[in-house]
């Protein structure tokens, strides 16, 4: 009987706190998009600029490497620069595999201007404003691996292929939520297209 109580207790403390993880979560500022087209998990969205911050790694997937460039982003953000600025937290943080390894990039917040950005202790953070952007989106929920990201990157070629919608250069894989979040996981892989309805 003790045992049982005990059980139910951690498993009442587990979900107690997979939800303040995700209230947590609702509640970080996320990339500004409109959507223009939504279908079944597949959505055309248009995207402003925006200011990031990146890092880029030798690996050769979008996630290989994506432990370290994390840590690295986030010293950025969490005071590792000149001034000892805390910088928001945003979300989706973009992974995407280029032609020398991969990226990962922080979107920056809303209201920050690229002359208010500090200059960060590791030199191999560099910012860049991004163009508008209109993409090809497709959801998908749970823990992403390389080999989930690789099967959703093949689905959506395919639905655009199948919708003729040309797309064009890199896919990228944006992930919601911290890796301590358990449930309702949000997961996209993007890509640029031209959309002209």
């Amino acid at each position: 009987m003790k045992a049982t109580i005990i059980i139910v207790c951690i498993l009442l403390i587990l979900v107690f706190s997979q939800y303040m993880i995700a209230r947590s979560t609702d509640k970080t500022e996320q990339q500004t998009y409109n959507v223009l087209f939504s279908e079944n998990e597949f959505e055309i969205r248009h995207y402003p600029s925006a200011l990031i911050a990146s890092v880029e790694h030798d690996g050769k997937t979008p996630r290989s490497g994506s432990s370290d460039n994390f840590r690295r982003l986030a010293g950025y953000i969490f005071g590792g620069n000149e001034a000892n600025k805390q910088i928001a937290m945003t979300s989706p943080v973009h992974m995407e595999a280029t032609a020398t390894g991969n990226k990962m990039s922080f979107v920056m917040p809303a209201e920050m201007e690229m002359n208010e950005l500090p200059k960060p202790v590791d030199a191999g953070v560099t910012f860049s404003k991004t163009s508008d952007d209109t993409v090809a989106v497709l959801r998908f929920s749970g823990f992403a691996s390389d080999k989930d990201i690789e099967e959703k990157t093949e689905e959506l070629k395919k639905r655009l292929t199948d919708k003729g919608i040309t797309y064009t250069g890199n896919f990228r894989y944006l992930g919601y939520n911290p890796p301590y979040q358990l449930v309702d996981r949000r997961n996209e892989i993007v890509v640029s297209v031209r959309w002209n309805n």
